[in-house]
């Protein structure tokens, strides 16, 4: 295995530690039965290690999306940090980091203090029960890291829940299981600012 250059420890030192878990979803309902691997705090997860491909691929996404971010993130160094926090999480709940830009977009569109009229916290727009659910009582929901696990750890667990149909993890995600407006919504965010060639590679939880 080649040493890695400069260019790969500085990604690296962007993508954060593993973090402690957390739930997500804007106006999202309880989950269809959650898994007893679910509830736990989400420090149970298990960061697998990343090959030098795996580097240079996420190094070679981060560059691509930092312009695209900059209309709602103007600081450079939280772009920076942000996506590397996002491809981080994506990674480790086996989804899309492009998706998951999508989703942020359409749900918040990037404003970690966001809260809406139901009541949804963050990024990934998560209503509160979700830490009673799968997290500890003094997560705090407007924290990006916090929020980019749970938001990542509940979408995957709804996509393997729809068996990889996207339009219907989607929509559970929402809370509007049975429509196709937020789908299309978050298609369009996705199609529109944020597919990579790797986007339709969208996995369930492992």
């Amino acid at each position: 295995m080649t040493a890695l250059g400069q260019g790969e420890r500085d990604f690296l030192a962007a993508l954060p530690p593993s973090l402690s878990p957390e739930p997500p979803a804007p106006f999202v309902r309880a989950l269809p039965a959650i898994p007893a691997s679910l509830r736990g705090t989400l420090d149970s997860v298990r960061e697998a290690p990343i090959s030098p491909a795996e580097i240079w691929a996420a190094r070679q996404w981060l560059n691509a999306m930092e312009p695209r971010l900059a209309r709602y993130v103007p600081e450079m160094d939280r772009r920076r940090e942000l996506l590397g926090r996002i491809h981080h999480e994506a990674r480790l709940a086996g989804l899309s980091p492009s998706l998951v830009l999508a989703v942020i977009q359409v749900e918040s569109a990037f404003k970690a203090e966001a809260v809406s009229s139901a009541g949804a916290v963050g990024l990934m727009q998560i209503m509160p029960f979700w830490i009673r659910e799968l997290g500890l009582p003094a997560d705090d929901l407007k924290d990006p890291r916090r929020n980019l696990r749970y938001g990542c750890t509940i979408l995957a667990h709804y996509l393997a829940v729809e068996r990889g149909d996207l339009t219907r993890a989607l929509a559970r995600y929402n809370g509007s299981l049975g429509k196709t407006w937020y789908p299309e919504r978050v298609m369009r965010a996705l199609a529109g600012r944020w597919s990579s060639r790797d986007d339709v590679r969208t996995t369930a939880l492992r």
